[in-house]
């Protein structure tokens, strides 16, 4: 890995444990093992690498959560593959952090890949369940993008109660309670 990747990837991982105004160059370059002059080699300064590693965070999950929702079975097996997925929940999502991080979110331009991020998520959630529905595997009157923002809403919420709790059983709860309101039409 190239001293930008690793730029890159020490800042993803400690915008996840720090946020914004606690993940500092300094910390950045100890982490990295890049020195002040690769940093500024490869970009203007911390919001630049902040972007680029928010970007990465957001291009991940999103590949990621691609591959389960194109992968075998019916919507509804997809959407419980991606929702059990398992994940480092007591650490919370890598972008859903950063949308309670005031620092990111007063700054339009680190705030856009968050914001896009989870504007796709719940559109293609949306998608997947209204193809289920023309499938006649869910309610016909199961509205897909209500339905797909309150799927997104009780992932970043069962983290937020996961690690209120200190404890990955909660979110695991939220995940079941949340397929258990797909399950409402018999097959």
């Amino acid at each position: 890995m190239d001293k930008r990747e690793r730029l890159i990837e020490s800042t993803r991982e400690l915008l996840w444990e720090r946020g914004y105004v606690g993940t500092s160059p300094k910390a950045i370059q100890e982490r990295s093992g890049a020195g002040q002059g690769s940093m500024y080699h490869h970009f203007q300064g911390k919001a630049d690498l902040a972007l680029a590693a928010i970007g990465r965070s957001a291009e991940d999950l999103r590949a990621r959560a691609e591959a389960e929702f194109s992968g075998p079975g019916t919507v509804v097996e997809r959407i419980t593959v991606y929702l059990r997925r398992e994940r480092d929940v007591l650490k919370g999502c890598p972008v859903g952090r950063l949308a309670q991080d005031p620092d990111v979110m007063a700054d339009a331009d680190l705030r856009k890949p968050v914001e896009e991020f989870f504007g796709w998520l719940t559109g293609r959630l949306a998608e997947l369940l209204d193809e289920g529905r023309a499938a006649g595997d869910l309610d016909a009157k199961l509205d897909p993008l209500a339905t797909a923002t309150a799927l997104v809403a009780v992932l970043q919420g069962g983290y937020i109660l996961a690690r209120a709790a200190g404890s990955p059983d909660v979110f695991a709860k939220a995940v079941d309670g949340a397929l258990g309101l797909l399950a409402t039409k018999e097959n």
